[in-house]
């Protein structure tokens, strides 16, 4: 088949098709960066917290781990408001996205840290470092290195389940497909197009971070190219 005769009754479309980009930019880097403030939060606790907090930590990732995202989407946006909370859909996704995102992001960065030799860690309490400081200036910059390629992977995960968020009537690029599709009367040639928009995204980011690990690696720990 032709692509420009199958891709051919979309022209008109293509704009409205677009328009749901920009949104779903926003959920991914929102809901990807609410994963990233509190996921190495968690991992910090399941390393070095006290074993009652460690535990508390590894519990909540393993339920949020268990829950299909669009029961939290539903939870957030449907439940909430039964507290008294009313966000928006937009909001609903974002917060949502990003709950699952920061329990998958929590258990990469704790295996990036458990890579780490412990040796590292006591030197740097030797030199007078308090457990934070120790972590922020010794551990998390190498950890970060060793986890750029599963955060990555994040990431793209966190993008693609930007598409559950038509459940809500966000009207992102997976949700203007559908809504061209019942226009033109025929679902194929959006549905394609649109999947070829989230492989150039998702293709683009593993590219972008094969670079970025490859120039930030540590030789000897965690790949990378050797100096």
């Amino acid at each position: 088949m032709n692509p420009i005769t199958f891709f051919e009754p979309l022209r008109p479309y293509i704009g409205v098709i677009l328009s749901g980009l920009p949104t779903t930019l926003i959920l991914t880097f929102g809901g990807f960066g609410i994963g990233f403030l509190i996921g190495p939060l968690l991992a910090f606790l399941e390393v070095y917290g006290p074993m009652w907090l460690a535990r508390a930590a590894s519990v909540i990732e393993e339920i949020i781990r268990g829950i299909p995202l669009l029961v939290i989407l539903f939870l957030v946006f449907f439940g909430l408001p039964s507290l008294g909370i009313q966000l928006s859909p937009v909001v609903s996704a974002i917060i949502a996205i990003g709950i699952r995102s920061f329990a998958y992001q929590s258990q990469i960065i704790r295996s990036a840290i458990l890579s780490i030799p412990r040796g590292q860690w006591e030197a740097a309490l030797s030199l007078g470092m308090s457990p934070v400081e120790a972590f922020i200036n010794v551990i998390a910059p190498q950890a970060f290195r060793i986890a750029i390629p599963g955060l990555v992977n994040q990431f793209t995960i966190d993008l693609k389940d930007t598409s559950l968020a038509y459940a809500i009537g966000v009207a992102e690029l997976f949700t203007e497909s559908v809504h061209v599709a019942q226009v033109i009367l025929d679902y194929m040639p959006p549905l394609v197009f649109v999947a070829l928009i989230y492989f150039a995204l998702t293709y683009s980011a593993s590219l972008g971070a094969g670079l970025l690990y490859k120039k930030l690696s540590i030789p000897g720990l965690g790949g990378g190219q050797q100096a």
